[in-house]
């Protein structure tokens, strides 16, 4: 092939690609700034009820969120007498969390009664959107793996703090906004070459950003969020699709393509993942990134930031450094050489 017709197929390559990412924009856009609430609540049901029974199955993420959660109550050095697992799954989090860190009454939720019945007793079905539980009557609240879903997630984090007790922990652990961008990727490009079109197929997500601006927002004190990332390997697309599955977390976006995706789409998306993110052995990798969210109930005993001009030392002097006021330019900044090339 010539080098005028590289040059044209590199460019024709690159034009798609703007233009896949120009709608993959556009889609996202239209699905947060919709009337529509965003996922379709009783299909997250359904999912979950289709999962229950074999959820043990798939059900690693979730340990490994559970096992978070139970290292940050290790480090309160608090005792929980009444806790709330919301969006319990199975039960897995009562049953090997916080039932050995010691928590007397452990009341398990879900939204699917296939999950909640399996769940330790005492166990109901309930909306993450619509708690019942009264106000100030909550030790902890833990949630692993299920608040991603949630349409309205300000107001369901401002139900749990208000059903916290002065002074009362909440934990959770959702998905972040790096998780699953490589099939996000496939399917959109695939969309787009054998369809004309795209349509969402992967959740969007929160990132540490949002998550500690919202629990600010809904009154929680001393609020921390960090991130983890988890990379899973799969020999083909579809064994990951299968997977999510068994874990009842596929699509239940409100604005999905209602007719299923052509035979020779997926196929054509199977492709590309193996040609983008596949390994030298040829298996595919996932990202799971899981955000994990602390925040406290108000309470007068929590410490608190100082007033403005309360402090007994300048920052200038703890940094060891001069001091150069608002309006005061650096006539000989310190800076550091960067090499050339």
């Amino acid at each position: 092939m010539s080098k005028h017709c590289h040059a044209k197929a590199y460019a024709e390559r690159s034009a798609a690609r703007k233009q896949l990412a120009r709608a993959a924009q556009i889609a996202i856009v239209r699905l947060m700034t919709s009337a529509v609430a965003p996922f379709d609540r009783h299909l997250v049901a359904r999912h979950r009820s289709r999962a229950a029974q074999g959820f043990a199955s798939a059900d690693f993420l979730v340990r490994r969120a559970g096992d978070e959660i139970g290292g940050r109550l290790e480090t309160t050095n608090r005792a929980f007498n009444t806790a709330l697992d919301l969006g319990c799954h199975n039960g897995l989090l009562a049953r090997e969390t916080l039932k050995p860190a010691g928590i007397e009454t452990i009341i398990s939720a879900d939204i699917s009664p296939a999950m909640a019945c399996q769940a330790p007793m005492p166990n109901i079905v309930a909306d993450e959107e619509f708690l019942p539980v009264k106000p100030g009557s909550l030790d902890l609240v833990t949630s692993a793996l299920s608040l991603h879903w949630v349409n309205d997630l300000p107001g369901a984090l401002l139900q749990i703090r208000q059903a916290l007790k002065p002074d009362g922990l909440f934990i959770t652990a959702l998905f972040g906004g790096e998780t699953l961008h490589e099939l996000r990727d496939v399917l959109m490009q695939a969309e787009a070459e054998c369809e004309g079109g795209v349509s969402p197929r992967v959740s969007p997500f929160a990132d540490v950003r949002d998550l500690g601006g919202l629990l600010q927002r809904s009154g929680f004190a001393l609020p921390v969020v960090d991130a983890d990332q988890i990379v899973v390997r799969y020999d083909t697309m579809f064994n990951l699709m299968s997977d999510l599955r068994a874990m009842g977390e596929t699509n239940a976006i409100s604005e999905r393509r209602k007719t299923p995706m052509k035979r020779a789409t997926f196929m054509r998306a199977a492709q590309i993942y193996q040609e983008k993110y596949a390994d030298p052995d040829e298996r595919i990798r996932a990202t799971f990134e899981i955000l994990y969210a602390t925040g406290w109930a108000p309470h007068e005993s929590q410490q608190k930031p100082m007033r403005p001009g309360t402090a007994a030392m300048r920052l200038a002097d703890a940094l060891k450094t001069e001091e150069i006021s608002t309006g005061e330019k650096a006539l000989h900044p310190k800076t550091k050489d960067t090499p050339e090339g």
